[in-house]
């Protein structure tokens, strides 16, 4: 993602540049009560040239603050070196204007009480004014960085969270190529043509952050076909999808864990096995609902096998979609009900 056109660094040394402009250029907007004594204060080549000495003088001590002592001696403690420094610094601009005073104007007098009390107010606020733009500076920087950390350990996290989803997706599928292969059926061909569909949607598809729903209803609608030639009749599969929008789009391989869940509890010592899916999209909300029956008695068995499935997708979806989402589980009546709510973009 580019970064905004403020953010630039053509934009930060121009607004420096023009910063230090507007500063340079107060005593001449400012002439106060008399201008003709200040005009010809300006117009006199040796006060210019003092006045720009110092200037370049101020220049070189806010930056010399905030980009070197602040960063090698006040970030590591070393405040008495520190201190010492801008000491140094401070006495150095004294002897400075008395220097700029003998060499271009030696007929004025000279106090040096008042050089020294003018140029120490002078002295600390650009001390302070480089301070804090060097701590402020620092401190966003830093928020920037964690907020690029942040944002790459949650790309990590999903990348590794939907790598978990592929194995034991393919560890069900391979399990129907078996079983069709020792039926020698028919229906081997077509099913390895849909699971080599798959497994390229799987491939390129879904390390997309977005897909079209559309690609992932098909997905997950081949994997449907491909369970229901496993089980056949044993298995009363219903699946709804309602018409809706192409353009929505959706995270890849979200729905997939729900529908794993329902065949692999909804399926084996169970009488009258059914599995009900249906998927709605109105006024941009995804409702997708899975229900199957279940054996308590068998379940405890295989969740023990069973993978990261709900655990993973409840995560992805607090990651990804955080309060644009609402996940329900209901078990009653040996029914186990999923209903789930997404805000689609």
């Amino acid at each position: 993602m580019e970064s905004p056109w403020y953010s630039k660094k053509w934009f930060t040394v121009l607004l420096h540049v023009v910063v230090w402009v507007f500063i340079f250029s107060l005593p001449f907007l400012l002439r106060g009560p008399n201008p003709k004594e200040a005009a010809n204060r300006f117009a006199d080549p040796g006060y210019m040239t003092s006045y720009v000495v110092r200037f370049l003088s101020w220049i070189f001590i806010f930056y010399f603050n905030a980009l070197f002592l602040i960063p090698r001696y006040f970030y590591q403690k070393k405040f008495a070196v520190f201190t010492a420094c801008h000491v140094a610094i401070y006495l150095a601009t004294l002897l400075l204007g008395k220097l700029m005073h003998d060499l271009l104007t030696p007929k004025e007098y000279f106090a040096w009480v008042g050089h020294f009390i003018i140029m120490g107010l002078v002295y600390i606020f650009y001390f302070a004014v480089s301070t804090m733009y060097q701590l402020i500076r620092d401190r966003e920087e830093t928020d920037r960085k964690n907020k690029e950390k942040l944002t790459e350990n949650l790309k990590t996290e999903l990348s590794l969270l939907r790598s978990q989803v592929s194995p034991h997706f393919m560890f069900n599928v391979l399990n129907n190529m078996v079983a069709l292969a020792r039926k020698k059926s028919d229906l081997l061909e077509p099913s390895l043509i849909k699971l080599s569909s798959l497994m390229r949607y799987m491939i390129y598809e879904a390390d997309e952050e977005k897909v079209p729903l559309e690609k992932e209803v098909e997905y997950l609608q081949s994997y449907i076909d491909l369970q229901q030639q496993r089980f056949g009749k044993n298995v009363h599969v219903q699946v709804n999808v309602s018409p809706f929008d192409k353009a929505y789009e959706i995270e890849p391989m979200l729905l997939i864990p729900f529908v794993e869940n329902a065949f692999k509890h909804g399926t084996g010592m169970i009488m009258n096995a059914m599995i009900h899916i249906d998927l709605n999209v109105d006024k941009g909300i995804l409702y997708f609902t899975v229900k199957n029956k279940f054996n308590p008695e068998s379940s405890e068995i295989k969740d023990k096998s069973s993978g990261i499935g709900l655990t993973n997708v409840k995560r992805r979806l607090n990651l990804l979609y955080q309060n644009q989402h609402s996940l329900k589980i209901d078990t009653k009546d040996d029914y186990f009900t999923i209903l789930l709510e997404v805000k689609l973009h």
